[in-house]
């Protein structure tokens, strides 16, 4: 089961912000003037296009330097979180409850660096439920349909078990994750929390789209009845 942080679990975009902020500035010397939208993408990707939206010519060592920037950044800020950020509509009961299944590992895809990812989960308690060895994270490969299947490899290493479209689960809010769990081989659970309606996660191609995680009961029932081994996997 692999989630993604941003708009699916929590919303901390004014201190992602403020960090984007600081990391580009101790990088180029000059002031933030416009962050390339998330969007439900890497942050190696966005480091990239903010660069260049702000004038500057990437170099070989300008994403290294920016992300190492940008998680000091975001761990200064680490305290703010819970107060100008949120645990998204029932993130916390969702992830209880589906850590209850047998079977169940729960892990991230997200495009969150790691280090800012378990930062982020932490400030509202919600990394207990959560196996940050087997995810996949946003200063590694990108796009998220290869970082998917490096999770699953990740998986398979740990736990001895092929992960395929049958016995994997992405939950997310993008229209970038239902892609990506297509190409990758997972199954899709959206939540229209985010900026895709929910009709945009249907017409990508998600198996269940839910308004949000407030139903606990709901997502487990979505996660048991794709992971069912009666179900046949939609075509990847």
């Amino acid at each position: 089961m692999l989630w993604n942080i941003d708009l699916t679990l929590v919303d901390v975009a004014i201190v992602t912000r403020d960090a984007y902020a600081e990391a580009f500035r101790v990088v180029t010397g000059r002031p933030l003037v416009k962050l390339a939208p998330a969007l439900g993408r890497p942050d190696s990707e966005i480091v990239f296009e903010t660069l260049a939206v702000n004038g500057v010519v990437a170099e070989d060592d300008h994403l290294p330097r920016f992300l190492s920037a940008l998680a000091v950044a975001f761990a200064d800020r680490r305290k703010r979180l819970a107060k100008d950020g949120r645990a998204m509509p029932g993130a916390k009961d969702a992830l209880k409850a589906v850590a209850r299944l047998d079977g169940v590992v729960q892990s991230v895809l997200t495009g969150t660096i790691r280090g800012n990812a378990v930062l982020k989960l932490k400030a509202f308690k919600l990394d207990p439920y959560v196996d940050f060895d087997l995810g996949g994270y946003g200063e590694e490969v990108y796009p998220k349909a290869t970082l998917l299947q490096v999770a699953q490899g990740r998986a398979k290493e740990r736990l001895g078990t092929p992960f395929t479209a049958a016995n994997t689960v992405v939950i997310g809010d993008s229209t970038r994750d239902v892609q990506a769990a297509r190409i990758g081989g997972a199954a899709m659970i959206a939540v229209a929390s985010g900026r895709s309606t929910a009709a945009e996660l249907q017409e990508a191609g998600a198996d269940v789209v839910l308004p949000d995680l407030s139903d606990a009961a709901e997502v487990v029932a979505a996660v048991a009845a794709l992971t069912s081994p009666d179900r046949v996997p939609q075509g990847f």
